[in-house]
């Protein structure tokens, strides 16, 4: 616990502060649904320049892989709030609910969550119907007779190969993750020259 953030230079804590600012308005009214857990919350953690060098580096990791890009949860905050503003966020939605259904230990559980991700996801005409070709389709409404926790499997990794494919790119090359980068730079740069403060933290 720092004794007091005064002895920061002022450009660590303001750099962490417009950094934060950046990346609540990049994520403003992003939510998730019921299925996708807290994925959806940004976490941001405090104004420790550590913190920040942490932080800054996750945001540059999005862009490495599509494998890093959903394992970070603000990731999947930033993304989905991307998605959203191409009205395309049923993929990620539905490939969210799929992990999640996964867990599920309880054959009922698996049962009923099943249809409820068919009917929000897959079928014909659903809510947030998702993109896949109609044999795929199919074949997740017969895997559905005999439920078991694989039973989306194809139809969750053709959206998933269709996200990184298409979306992702986007995603990168957005102006809102392109400032995003240069404030986590910035802010990872000021966190290392910040480093020498560390001894006045116990």
């Amino acid at each position: 616990m720092c004794r007091t953030l005064s002895a920061f230079p002022t450009t660590c804590l303001e750099r962490a502060k417009e950094f934060k600012t950046r990346l609540g308005i990049f994520l403003h009214k992003s939510e998730l649904g019921s299925d996708t857990g807290s994925a959806g919350k940004l976490e941001w953690g405090s104004k420790h320049s550590k913190d920040s060098k942490n932080f800054s580096e996750d945001v540059l990791a999005w862009r490495e892989s599509f494998d890093l890009l959903l394992n970070s949860k603000n990731g999947v905050a930033a993304f989905h709030a991307f998605l959203k503003t191409e009205f395309s966020e049923e993929n990620l939605e539905f490939w969210l609910a799929c992990e999640e259904f996964k867990k599920i230990r309880s054959a009922t559980k698996l049962a009923s969550r099943a249809h409820r991700i068919f009917e929000e996801f897959i079928h014909s005409e659903a809510p947030k119907e998702v993109n896949i070709d109609h044999e795929t389709r199919e074949l997740t409404r017969t895997n559905l007779q005999a439920t078991t926790a694989t039973c989306f499997d194809v139809a969750q990794g053709k959206t998933r190969t269709l996200m990184e494919k298409d979306s992702y790119p986007r995603f990168l090359k957005s102006p809102a993750y392109q400032d995003l980068v240069a404030q986590a730079t910035a802010a990872s740069a000021s966190a290392s020259s910040c480093s020498l403060a560390e001894p006045l933290c116990t």
